[in-house]
């Protein structure tokens, strides 16, 4: 039985891992709007498969339901640092960012809270707290189809100047923008002159590797630092 539920928590982090690998193929192929859309769509029914699992009597589906929301949450988090940071001004771009660090810590937060024995995570309601996860994913399915498409994906990998203009003036109103779009076309030609590295030759590039140094040692470290404990 613990080697069941060590399964179960941990198959979350295999399927981030898969999420986050396809998420630039993803993003480069559909785009960054409908790759959210769909991702909702995915963690909403990860969610229906967890909720149901007591009523079928299944923990496979628990098993399940964790690594499709694993799947969700490693294509999530590039996804939305990039969606929110091309669509917002560039005054507000670092700004914008950090408020997806500050959510990811507070729906972490509030998990923690609601699977306390005394609201969600007693013998009756356990099933709707592993479901719970598919709330905010149906808010952003209802809401962002009202939001356009991500300006530099549509200049860059779509070549729709019209739709670039289009999408800006409806995120930052009516306006002179060209400066804006002068600096997308110059990320355009850069990255026509830039080669763009796999995992593996991130990892054998000499310049890179204090910087992986740096990351990995910080990101092990956190493991030690109490939070999981708090």
């Amino acid at each position: 039985l613990l080697f069941l539920w060590s399964i179960i928590v941990s198959i979350f982090g295999i399927g981030g891992l898969l999420g986050s690998s396809g998420s630039r193929y993803l993003t480069v192929k559909f785009g960054k709007k409908k790759c959210l859309l769909c991702n909702n769509v995915l963690m909403i029914v990860a969610a229906s498969i967890m909720g149901c699992s007591k009523i079928a009597q299944s923990f496979e589906m628990i098993l399940i339901g964790r690594f499709m929301c694993g799947v969700s949450a490693g294509l999530c988090v590039p996804l939305h640092h990039q969606y929110v940071g091309e669509i917002s001004p560039k005054k507000l771009r670092g700004f914008a960012n950090s408020t997806s660090s500050f959510f990811w810590s507070l729906g972490k937060a509030i998990g923690q809270i609601s699977g306390q024995r005394e609201l969600l995570g007693s013998q009756s309601l356990w099933p709707m707290l592993m479901a719970s996860c598919g709330f905010p994913a149906l808010v952003q399915l209802v809401a962002l189809p009202f939001f356009p498409e991500s300006p530099p994906y549509l200049l860059v990998h779509k070549g729709d100047q019209e739709g670039c203009k289009k999408a800006i003036r409806q995120l930052w109103g009516e306006g002179q923008h060209q400066a804006e779009i002068d600096d997308i076309m110059k990320e355009k030609a850069t990255m026509k002159n830039t080669k763009i590295l796999s995992v593996l030759e991130l990892v054998k590039e000499p310049a890179f590797r204090w910087q992986l140094y740096m990351i990995v040692i910080l990101t092990a470290t956190v493991q030690l630092c109490g939070i999981n404990a708090v």
